[in-house]
């Protein structure tokens, strides 16, 4: 695969948002690390600033990556628009990336849980391991924190979170160390669709 050095990279997912534009050797980056899940409204001003910033356009682009969750099932959503927006106006391919990818890809441990806040007392939780090199994903759960608890592996995450062996990665330095391990992966290129481990608290009211 030729060299892809210039993408734009955006996490809506979480309670933060990540917006990075990186042109070769430069990279600008924009985090609000609480932005009260007003990512709508922010998003395009910030794709705007960091582009400018990276002197970079999305023609310009190799690719475009967005963060499809779990996570905040508005939030997943914006992302995913906006990438698509941009790699259908441009003719470029997209690169999905979970948050459970988000984390591992910033994880030295050989076997390990990546977790995300889901609420009441449960997490979204995906089991990792390394085995020559290479990272292997588990199936995502929902699960109580009480179960994972009893995994007695490391569990790792960007939110503040009361678990037992839990590490707190820094949100706003995963985006791009994530995204330039995953196009080392073979396969970073794909077609893009939000992961919900679980349906919506509004579909759930419809059952």
């Amino acid at each position: 695969m030729e060299k892809m050095n210039k993408f734009l990279a955006m996490d809506t997912a979480s309670a933060h948002l990540t917006v990075l534009a990186v042109n070769g050797g430069v990279a600008a980056e924009s985090y609000i690390k609480d932005c009260a899940l007003r990512h709508s409204v922010l998003l395009m001003g910030e794709v705007e600033k960091v582009l400018e910033e990276a002197a970079l356009s999305a023609a310009d682009c190799d690719f475009f990556c967005a963060v499809t969750g779990p996570g905040s099932f508005t939030g997943i959503r914006i992302g995913i628009s906006a990438a698509k927006g941009f790699a259908l106006a441009v003719k470029k391919p997209l690169m999905p990336l979970t948050s459970f990818e988000l984390i591992a890809y910033n994880v030295n441990a050989d076997d390990f849980y990546a977790v995300i806040d889901a609420a009441h007392g449960h997490l979204y939780a995906c089991r990792f391991t390394r085995a020559g090199g290479e990272l292997r994903c588990g199936q995502p759960e929902y699960i109580s924190a009480e179960e994972l608890a009893g995994s007695g592996l490391p569990l790792f995450g960007f939110q503040p979170l009361e678990l037992l062996r839990y590490t707190v990665l820094d949100g706003g330095a995963c985006l791009r160390p994530a995204v330039e391990k995953k196009l080392e992966s073979g396969q970073p290129f794909s077609q893009m669709h939000a992961l919900y481990v679980r349906k919506s608290q509004a579909e759930e009211g419809r059952r």
